[in-house]
């Protein structure tokens, strides 16, 4: 039997022993090993790393980290040279950094491969499981595994240290399945993006943010207090509609209220709103947004209730329950999805993607005494892309010349009512910059609606609803806008016909991510799917080179902090486009000028015409 037991409480007739040194000889002599960890729990912080597996085909390696020291594997887990395969990487990568003090480089992660070469599959499955059944035809012991938790020091059996042995078994087995499909799909130089990412990721998992937390509760109190007004207005609309009459019953909001609610609606309760509204609206079937939306601009009600469960929403993601996330640390440690269909990013517990926009939110997080926040982002990054993927004239020329490209848009767009609009001194008149012109600043926004909107496949349906408009009134200004650019018209088109010819669609080179389209050849007799996959065409491109060029800047400043800035700058946060630093302030100004330097490099990666610029800024706390 290949597998090897290192412990110093232990020992199996069955299994051979090692010393952790003998391990780290034999590693060193291997181009290519699998690793995997067994843990108290998920939070890294606090639950230990209690079995460290590592080995080839030839022979595995069970360390009992319990009781072992690690450290003579540190020349293997930081050598460029050694690939390390694992699945999830940046689990097993957080709890070696945090009980081992030690940082892995070259790491080639299953998951995220299996995630690259089968992007846009429902339901496809991604665990290691799936991945030994798909691949080795072998089924996980699933029971074996939860045997690891609350262990509290007993010795391990010989089925657990086998299931050890057999997870890095399986990984050099499954990478040799998969790299001839990297090939067969040309997708070489995306899996190297992501398994490069991957590391930056880690350190941000890591590293966490410090949170203001007096600040906080404050926000927090504010937020209830404003959904708690809201209840109010939604029962006086109720009041003031003669045919709401069974619903005005007055009730005191609680016994140490100073108000007196006017109805006895529980506005939280889904069961209870539809019976309001469809005193209303007789055919309403449920309260979820889409089928209400429709009816926001017709009761003043419904849109009352649209904005009290979006201020609700708020209230909950982000007030008092928020602090359920502070880890043991005492900081704010995301887990980030870090591929999604398009190929961008999601977070979790907490979602740090969809935090507030607003300062006000950001400002709590704060950066350690001695420390500041450098943080870049892209200046219009998706419509850049849009620029050169279209070779728009138009595009192209106001962002060679620095103007503001939704003025320049909505003047093409809506031509003599936006020459009208004009008032003295207007700043676009003068320098085609964004201006104050009341009639412009609406005209501005319908267009920039739509700039931003081709990046998401954006319908007449949508723009109604986030321009307050008729349907119709969205339709004409689409035709507009499309009848002023044609050739973002036929690049949209060219992205949405390819998709539905071939089944899938691909990002800019050079990465050439692909994403395909389940059940494609099913979709090609049913109409409402193949709108579907032609929207999805259309914002993948855009959306995916966007996602492809933030990795890449995240991988380039990453190596940089490592090579020249080390315990002198940290990755802390990534939001979309934006990726924030926190590092020493004497030498912040240099770290701000070499970050716009890298974030601009990956950028002409992609969009090679070299228009797209970063803008850097320096701050005590994190900012948008």
């Amino acid at each position: 039997m290949p597998i090897k037991f290192i412990s110093k409480t232990q020992s199996l007739i069955q299994i051979q022993t090692a010393t952790i040194e003998e391990c780290a000889e034999y590693c060193k002599t291997k181009k290519v090993l699998g690793v995997d960890t067994e843990t108290e729990g998920f939070d890294f912080t606090c639950k230990k790393m209690i079995m460290l597996q590592i080995g080839d085909q030839d022979t595995q390696f069970v360390i009992d980290t319990r009781h072992i020291n690690i450290e003579p594997l540190r020349e293997v887990f930081e050598s460029k040279d050694i690939i390390k395969i694992f699945h999830n990487a940046k689990f097993d990568y957080k709890f070696i950094k945090q009980w081992g003090n030690i940082s892995t480089r070259n790491i080639y992660d299953t998951y995220l491969v299996e995630r690259v070469l089968h992007c846009g599959k429902e339901d496809y499955g991604y665990g290691l499981a799936k991945l030994t059944h798909r691949y080795l035809n072998i089924e996980l012991n699933k029971e074996t595994r939860n045997q690891f938790i609350n262990l509290e020091g007993m010795p391990y059996s010989m089925q657990q240290i086998v299931y050890g042995a057999k997870d890095v078994e399986y990984l050099i087995q499954i990478r040799e399945k998969q790299l001839p499909e990297i090939s067969k799909y040309e997708l070489n130089e995306v899996v190297e993006l992501e398994n490069q990412a991957v590391v930056a990721f880690s350190e941000i998992e890591y590293e966490g943010l410090s949170i203001d937390m007096d600040r906080w509760g404050k926000l927090a109190l504010e937020n209830l207090y404003e959904a708690k007004q809201f209840t109010l207005k939604l029962d006086e609309l109720v009041m003031s509609n003669a045919k709401l009459k069974k619903f005005h019953q007055p009730v005191q909001m609680d016994m140490f209220a100073t108000e007196t609610r006017k109805t006895n609606i529980n506005w939280d309760s889904p069961t209870q709103v539809l019976k309001v509204f469809q005193t209303l609206i007789p055919t309403l079937e449920d309260v979820n947004g889409k089928n209400l939306y429709k009816y926001r601009r017709k009761f003043e009600l419904i849109n009352a209730y649209i904005e009290y469960k979006e201020k609700s929403k708020l209230s909950n993601a982000y007030g008092s329950n928020f602090f359920k996330f502070i880890s043991c640390d005492g900081k704010v440690h995301t887990n980030f999805k870090q591929i999604l269909d398009t190929g961008r990013v999601s977070s979790s517990e907490p979602n740090m993607q969809q935090i507030p926009a607003d300062n006000k939110y950001r400002n709590c997080f704060v950066a350690p005494e001695g420390w500041v926040f450098v943080s870049s982002d892209y200046s219009s990054q998706e419509l850049n892309v849009i620029a050169f993927g279209s070779k728009d004239p138009v595009f192209l020329h106001a962002l060679e010349n620095d103007q503001d490209l939704h003025s320049v848009c909505a003047e093409l767009v809506f031509q003599d009512e936006w020459r009208e609009a004009s008032e003295p001194d207007c700043a676009y008149q003068l320098a085609k910059q964004k201006c104050d012109c009341p009639k412009h600043k609406k005209l501005r926004t319908q267009v920039k609606s739509i700039n931003f909107g081709l990046a998401y496949g954006m319908g007449p349906h949508k723009l109604a609803d986030t321009l307050d408009i008729k349907i119709n009134e969205a339709s004409e200004l689409i035709e507009k806008y499309f009848k002023a650019f044609p050739s973002i018209k036929a690049f949209l088109e060219m992205l949405g016909k390819f998709g539905k010819k071939n089944g899938y669609i691909r990002t800019f080179k050079p990465f050439k991510r692909r994403r395909w389209f389940d059940n494609w050849d099913r979709y090609n007799t049913a109409p409402a799917d193949l709108s579907q996959i032609e929207r999805q065409s259309k914002n993948t491109p855009i959306q995916g080179a966007s996602a492809d060029m933030t990795k890449l800047a995240l991988n380039l400043i990453f190596d940089e902090i490592e090579s020249k800035y080390k315990n002198k700058v940290k990755l802390v946060m990534t939001v979309h486009d934006q990726i924030d630093t926190i590092c020493l302030t004497e030498v912040a100004e240099e770290w701000k000028l070499r970050m716009t330097q890298l974030m601009e490099e990956a950028a002409n990666k992609i969009v090679t015409n070299g228009l797209l610029k970063a803008d850097t800024n320096i701050s005590t706390t994190w900012e948008k």
